[in-house]
């Protein structure tokens, strides 16, 4: 029954360490051990989100009837994503880890080193809670949830629920781009563009979407359904949204600082461009 939760316990930091050695060790690449540390953990997120969202559309697609129809991949993959969250939270860590080296605050031996340890594991916690938080809800209360209370019924939410990581890679490659300095670039912008939009309508809209299914299935408006619906559902919802729309506001912050930084640089190019012929004309 859990050999799906083995084999994710196998593949996630499997895959990991077989990215980052390579990233080291190729001779034709020979990053160094933060950069591989922080690549590495970026591209396991990111090849666990298409994984997730693949296995998502399959299931909501393939369950016409949206309570009883089961499809096996929701057990199966439910059972092997739950070691990415916990790997994940190990990865964060190091990546954290990492930067904090790098900022020259290197560790010693001894009470220092564990003072250092100390130091680092607060400011990760402190900067990264509500993904932690985030990681061990879906660990500790969706999986028993989707497992043992659901009792084969609702795999098109559940399915649905799974596409929501559909914007991950987005989100990762533009945190790889802001660590390397590449807010400048073409890509950084597109990705920022299919970031916004993946993440608006898989996190977002997913939540009135799904409340809207419901209520065509049994014939209510939207506006009805909440309070059609037990209380508990509500509440996970509201759960799960919440951070996503922090998250969301967090994302939109910082397209329109990007946006504000190109418009700023715009103009002062048009002025230098505009003052030229009259600096000439002086000289």
């Amino acid at each position: 029954m859990f050999h799906a939760l083995v084999a994710g316990g196998i593949v996630f930091p499997g895959l990991f360490l077989l990215s980052k050695n390579s990233l080291k060790w190729l001779p034709w690449l020979r990053w160094e051990e933060a950069d591989a540390v922080i690549v590495s953990a970026r591209l396991v997120s990111s090849v666990q989100a298409i994984m997730a969202s693949t296995v998502g559309y399959i299931v909501s697609s393939s369950c016409k009837h949206i309570i009883d129809d089961q499809h096996w991949l929701t057990a199966t993959y439910t059972q092997f994503a739950v070691p990415y969250f916990i790997y994940d939270i190990y990865a964060m860590f190091m990546c954290h880890w990492h930067k904090y080296r790098v900022k020259g605050h290197e560790a010693a031996s001894g009470s220092a080193g564990t003072r250092s340890l100390r130091t680092v594991t607060r400011a990760y916690l402190h900067k990264e809670f509500l993904m932690v938080v985030h990681h061990l809800f879906m660990v500790l209360v969706c999986f028993p949830v989707s497992v043992l209370w659901r009792q084969g019924k609702g795999d098109f939410f559940l399915g649905c629920m799974l596409m929501a990581e559909l914007s991950t890679p987005f989100v990762c490659l533009g945190k790889v781009l802001i660590l390397y300095k590449q807010q400048h670039t073409l890509l950084h912008k597109v990705n920022g563009v299919f970031m916004l939009v993946t993440f608006f309508c898989c996190r977002i809209l997913l939540f009135p979407y799904m409340y809207w299914v419901y209520g065509k299935y049994v014939g209510l408006p939207l506006y009805r359904v909440p309070f059609s619906i037990p209380a508990e559902y509500n509440l996970g919802s509201a759960v799960l949204m919440a951070p996503q729309l922090y998250w969301f506001g967090l994302i939109c912050r910082g397209a329109f600082r990007v946006f504000s930084r190109a418009r700023s640089a715009a103009k002062e190019q048009a002025l230098r461009n505009g003052h030229r012929p009259e600096a000439q004309g002086l000289d």
